[in-house]
Order: C-alpha cells, then structure tokens, then sequence
C-alpha cells in the first residue's frame, strides 16, 4: 500500500510532482484543495469569502482525515496543512511525508505568475510577495521539517527535472511500482 503527503509552501510544486508521482507509481493523485472544491463545489477562494481563513482550515483538516484512509494514494497537502492542529501528526501516523523544500527565489518566480489564483498572496504587490514568502517560509518550516523526508522542489521546471525527482523519491521512499 502507497500512502504519501506531499507538504511545503504554496508553489514548491507538490501539485506538478505529485501528479507525476502518481502516474508512475500507478496510484491516485488528490490535490487536497481540488478535492475540497469537488466535495463543497465552491472554489477555495468562495470558500474563504463566505467562511474564513479558520473556516477554511477546519474543512481542510476534516478531508485531510478523509483521504488519508484511502489506499495508494499520492496526496497534494495545501500550504499550511501540516501546520494546522494535529494534523502534521495524522499524516506521519497514516503514511510517508515529503517536505518539498524551494529556496525563496523559486518560490517568488513561481507565485509571481500564479498569484491571482490563490487567495493568500492574490493582492499583495510584488515587494509585499517576496515578503511574505521570505517571513511566511521562516514561520512554517520548524513544521514543515516534522516530515520524515525532505526533498528538493526548485528541480521542477522541466520533465527530466520531474523525471529525475520522481526517481530520487521512489528510491528515498523505497516504493515499488505497481
């Protein structure tokens, strides 16, 4: 059985690799926020407007518990998510953890294009982003460093970048292709 947490900051590219992850290993891939958009079929956006950054969190923390009983399974964690209650302590009970750690560069390059889609960072400035990536990722590492793994994140930019770190995770992980 495959259960694995992919955690680390918005834009570390746990969404790209675990898709990828997923498609090689032959398991399920769950982006945690699309799955919560799928089951409230509202954006995490509408989510935030009607019910709040704690809203939010408690949603997020009950489909965490929801997917992490599913079987062989590559799950895409939000941002924040290892962070928030125990939930850092239910993903190391159910499965592997993977901390997708970016140096603050990439992550400022990245967000730069994708920042209108996500609620957090979609009206700061370009100053004010780097900002709150340089505070925001000093704040929640301690958390994201609970992971049993640590894996680089800035290698994503391409498939054999992909390729490659999907490798050097079935190997750290020691998985076994379906």
């Amino acid at each position: 059985m495959i259960r694995v947490f992919l955690m680390g900051f918005m834009g570390a590219g746990k969404t790209t690799l675990g898709k990828a992850l997923a498609k090689d290993l032959g398991v399920s891939f769950i982006d945690l926020d699309q799955y919560i958009e799928a089951r409230y079929m509202k954006s995490v956006s509408q989510i935030f407007a009607t019910r709040g950054e704690q809203g939010f969190r408690e949603i997020e923390s009950r489909m965490l518990h929801e997917v992490g009983e599913f079987d062989n399974v590559i799950v895409s964690c939000g941002g924040s998510t290892p962070l928030i209650g125990d939930n850092m302590e239910y993903m190391l009970s159910q499965g592997q953890t993977v901390y997708l750690k970016c140096n603050n560069d990439t992550l400022v390059r990245r967000l730069k294009v994708a920042r209108s889609q996500r609620p957090l960072i979609a009206s700061k400035t370009d100053p004010e982003l780097e900002a709150f990536i340089e505070s925001e990722t000093a704040r929640r590492e301690p958390g994201y460093l609970k992971a049993r793994f640590i894996c680089p994140g800035d290698r994503l930019e391409s498939r054999g970048q992909i390729s490659e770190t999907i490798e050097y995770i079935e190997n750290l992980l020691d998985l076994k292709k379906n």
